[in-house]
């Protein structure tokens, strides 16, 4: 019942089925025969002038088709149909026996049987005055046939409306990482036309403002190079160490920042090749890596887990994660564990954590938890927010909780392949 198109179809086959069934009764009431017993007198009429031929001349009455029996018609006796003949020959002339009775064979159509004065009766076939006896089986087969009719018309109505939302919702599922959709066939009717047209327009500005803005911030980081090389020559001319040390530093710092602003823009439209990795391998050479280094890192526990994802930037995305906790956390332990249908990565430190009202930001770029503690740690604050968006383009997420007493936790999920 979620679905729009089974909703529509619902609601087409309701509004079919309630109009035909309410033009149905309509028409029944408008074209139903009168009732028997208004009908019955003019019948029972005739049956007195045949019932009096045929006492008084039976060969005559033989001969004119009267059918003349020593017993009533066989078949299931009407006894509505009986009561309302008996009640008509009385008001129309001499009271008689009558019965009326429906053929053993289909359809059962009633037959009328008057006994006459000697004792015999007279057979005469009677005409339909309502509805056949069967008649709410035709109805039941009438309103079978609405039913299964008004659902089809539905389900092909509410397919042919909602097919400009399945082609949106194809396109979105197709949006690649730099935020373009590949191109729509303009093809079919022109709602589903100008549909294609307007995703294809769409997708071109996106794609267009993102090429601009990759041109704008690597032009920019390309620029800054040549005065802050300047900068950097003239500082070496400074006499005082303590004030070189400072501008050097600073320096260092633009460059890295400059470095890391363009880097988040090329992961965010990088085409790193798909192929299945270890996470546990590759997590397991991070530790090295930082260790040779002289960070304080350790793995725990590293169960063997393979995902589909780009190597390089998943082992991007982990080291900076590994590096925050190292830097910022003092100590860092990284384990990898499968569960039923999810990868996890879960990182624990035992720094300070970050205070409870600023964790929603830590995925922003340049956050820094404390802006006089940056000179303390080098880095531009743009790690937290490049990891997740590596880890975003391969169906991941990134969680980060405060542990107990102190220190944080990163906990990277992936979709566990083997469970799809």
């Amino acid at each position: 019942m979620r679905s729009l198109g089974t909703r529509l179809a619902l609601l087409l086959a309701a509004a079919i089925i309630l109009v035909v069934i309410t033009s149905s009764f309509a028409a029944s009431l408008v074209m139903r025969g009168p009732h028997p017993n208004k009908m019955m007198e003019p019948f029972a009429r005739q049956l007195h002038i045949l019932a009096k031929l045929a006492e008084e001349d039976r060969a005559a009455a033989l001969s004119a088709g009267v059918v003349v029996s020593p017993v009533p018609a066989a078949g299931a006796r009407d006894e509505k149909l009986s009561e309302f003949l008996t009640e008509a020959l009385h008001r129309t002339g001499e009271a008689r026996e009558a019965i009326v009775n429906r053929g053993l064979m289909p359809p059962p159509n009633p037959t009328a049987s008057l006994r006459l004065s000697d004792g015999a009766w007279i057979v005469v076939p009677m005409s339909e005055f309502g509805p056949p006896p069967d008649g709410w089986k035709i109805l039941a087969g009438w309103l079978t046939l609405i039913v299964i009719g008004s659902t089809i018309v539905s389900v092909f109505a509410a397919s042919k409306i909602t097919k400009p939302l399945r082609l949106l919702e194809r396109a979105l599922a197709d949006i690649e990482p730099d935020g373009t959709i590949p191109h729509v066939p303009e093809t079919g009717p022109g709602e589903i036309r100008v549909t294609a047209q307007a995703l294809n327009r769409l997708s071109a500005r996106v794609k267009a403002a993102t090429e601009s803005r990759m041109r704008l911030v690597a032009a920019a980081g390309h620029d800054l190079r040549t005065p802050m090389t300047r900068m950097r020559l003239r500082a070496e001319f400074i006499a005082d160490d303590e004030d070189r040390r400072k501008w050097l530093s600073d320096l260092e710092e633009l460059d890295q920042i400059a470095d890391s602003a363009i880097g988040l823009v090329r992961e965010e439209v990088s085409r790193d090749s798909l192929q299945e990795i270890r996470l546990d391998l590759i997590v397991a050479r991070i530790v090295a890596e930082l260790i040779a280094i002289g960070m304080n890192v350790r793995s725990g526990e590293l169960q063997a887990a393979t995902i589909c994802a780009g190597p390089l930037a998943i082992t991007r995305a982990l080291r900076n994660l590994l590096i925050n906790a190292a830097t910022h956390g003092e100590t860092a332990v990284v384990a990898v564990s499968c569960l039923d249908d999810m990868i996890v990565i879960k990182i624990d430190d035992t720094g300070p954590g970050i205070p409870q009202e600023r964790l929603g930001q830590v995925f922003e770029p340049f956050f820094r938890i404390d802006i006089a503690r940056q000179k303390s740690f080098p880095g531009a604050g743009l790690g937290m927010a490049i990891a997740k968006e590596i880890v975003s383009r391969f169906d991941g997420e990134i969680k980060v909780r405060n542990r107990q007493p102190k220190g944080l936790e990163q906990v990277v999920v992936f979709r566990n392949p083997a469970t799809r």
